[in-house]
């Protein structure tokens, strides 16, 4: 077993996962300190890497594309100072840091852990329940309902909408976007069938963020959520029967049109609607001839 205790946080590796436990130091990021301990599966790793420096080097984990919700959830936009994957080390434990990063790497090799994308999410996200009070309102996840809560800084086409209960079967995207200059940054759900291009600022569904000390750990609800929505890798589900091509006599699915069919499949449909516009095809008859064309294109 490999470890390295600094005041930063502490680093343990037992040959399979790698444990990610935050210190207690005044310096140690809210977010690290509310996430708390990671236990980061080999199979989700992509690399490690020390960097040494003058004053101090620092431990940096790379994981494997879409094996953590919360690197999904925020899109590489998380400052340095709150990634979990980072570790400061002191220089009198390079020596630590480096025999470290060679057991993890030997490990990594000798388990031949692919570097490819994830179809599923490795990690589980943060715990539940989960409430965060930030910029113009509160958002709170029990894993099965988000709820928006606004404040008085909140503008009244929000606070006049009241309290937001939006039910996870009904999301099918969770956005976090950090403050940066002059642009405010937000936590906006996507809900199906209702679009909008409202800023976050007048988005019943968004909360809006200014760049306090607090915005980040909006970060962690949209992991959560981000955590049980489907993976956006995951391979697409079967065809439905309703969805699937008829098949031949044999049973088999028959093969696409090749290319130079296409002009004649194209004719077919335009002769197709002429028969339906003269009165030969019902409209029950052009649309199932139809519909058989077009699966063949």
């Amino acid at each position: 077993m490999a470890e390295i205790i600094q005041r930063d946080g502490t680093w343990t590796f037992d040959g399979e996962t790698l444990r990610l436990v935050p210190g207690h130091d005044k310096s140690v990021s809210l977010l690290r300190k509310t996430l708390g301990e990671l236990a980061v599966p080999l199979g989700a790793l992509a690399g490690i890497a020390f960097e040494q420096g003058k004053k101090s080097g620092r431990l940096r984990l790379r994981l494997r594309d879409g094996a953590d919700p919360l690197l999904q959830a925020t899109g590489g936009k998380l400052a340095d100072a709150s990634d979990p994957y980072r570790l400061l080390v002191e220089p009198d434990r390079y020596g630590v840091a480096e025999y470290l990063v060679d057991e993890v790497r030997n490990a990594h090799l000798i388990e031949q852990v692919p570097t490819t994308p994830c179809t599923s999410y490795l990690l589980p996200g943060p715990p539940l329940p989960l409430s965060v009070s930030a910029g113009d309102g509160t958002a709170s996840f029990d894993g099965e309902c988000v709820r928006l809560e606004w404040n008085w800084k909140a503008e009244e086409a929000k606070s006049a909408s009241g309290t937001r209960t939006l039910a996870l079967a009904d999301l099918t995207a969770v956005e976090w976007q950090p403050a940066a200059g002059l642009e405010n940054g937000h936590l906006r759900f996507t809900v199906r069938n209702a679009p909008t291009k409202a800023p976050p600022k007048y988005d019943p569904n968004a909360v809006e963020l200014w760049g306090f000390k607090k915005d980040p750990l909006m970060a962690l609800v949209a992991a959560a959520v981000q955590a049980r929505l489907p993976h956006p890798s995951a391979p697409a589900p079967p065809p439905t029967p309703a969805d699937a091509p008829p098949a031949d006599a044999k049973g088999h699915a028959p093969a696409p049109a090749p290319a130079d069919d296409h002009d004649a499949l194209l004719r077919r449909l335009r002769e197709l609607g002429e028969l339906h516009k003269a009165g030969i095809l019902t409209d029950e008859e052009f649309t199932t001839a139809k519909q058989a064309v077009l699966r063949r294109m």
